[in-house]
């Protein structure tokens, strides 16, 4: 399952989250201010940049890698 690593706050997260709901897709939604989303972003080999999206095999960073992910 796919997994978006996001934060509330930021406009980036925000368009990532929105064509999610466009797209009508399912996946896990995480929000980096926890603890273990953070933890997670970090061990997939993130640096804390948002919006993320993990997709099983890589890891997308930035709001025009996401969303041209989520687009396929």
């Amino acid at each position: 399952m796919f997994e978006l690593f996001h934060r509330i706050v930021d406009a980036g997260s925000a368009q990532a989250r929105k064509r999610v709901t466009a797209l009508g897709l399912e996946l896990k939604f995480r929000n980096v201010e926890f603890e273990k989303p953070a933890a997670r972003l970090k061990e997939l080999g993130g640096d804390g940049t948002v919006p993320a999206l993990w997709d099983g095999e890589t890891l997308h960073v930035g709001t025009e890698a996401v969303l041209a992910r989520l687009s396929r």
